[in-house]
Order: C-alpha cells, then sequence, then structure tokens
C-alpha cells in the first residue's frame, strides 16, 4: 500500500517533490504513522474503575459548587 509517483516529462525535481508530499498526505500514510508512533498503553480494569469513580466525585462536588454559586 504505497504511493507511487514518477517523474513525468519536463518536470522539475521540486515539483515532483511537491507531488509526491501531496499524495502522502491524501494517502493518509503519515496520519496513520503518526497514530501508532506513540502507542499508549491499556489500563487495567482496576485503574479504570478509580478513574471512573474519581470522576463522578469530581462531578458531584463541581454540581455542588455551581449550586452554591461558587462557581460561575
Amino acid at each position: 500500500m504505497g504511493v507511487e509517483v514518477k517523474k513525468q516529462e519536463r518536470e522539475s525535481s521540486q515539483s515532483l517533490i511537491r507531488r509526491f508530499t501531496r499524495s502522502i498526505q491524501q494517502s493518509g500514510i503519515l496520519l496513520r504513522a503518526r497514530k501508532t508512533q506513540f502507542k499508549g498503553r491499556e489500563k487495567s480494569k482496576q485503574m479504570k474503575k478509580r478513574a471512573a469513580l474519581r470522576r463522578e466525585e469530581k462531578k458531584k462536588e463541581y454540581e455542588k459548587l455551581r449550586k452554591l454559586g461558587k462557581i460561575g
């Protein structure tokens, strides 16, 4: 699944490179490469639960402060 660009007759090197980079961007190869470059570790089930509980606590605290008028 590569991109192939051949030099056309009477085409300068700069325009060839420009055509190549445009075709690479349109194909989405760069986006896929950047996404897979930094792959994060999967969180354990326990860590997911803790994060969800922490989010719920923060929501409750935020709502409480909003009702008291301390947050706009």
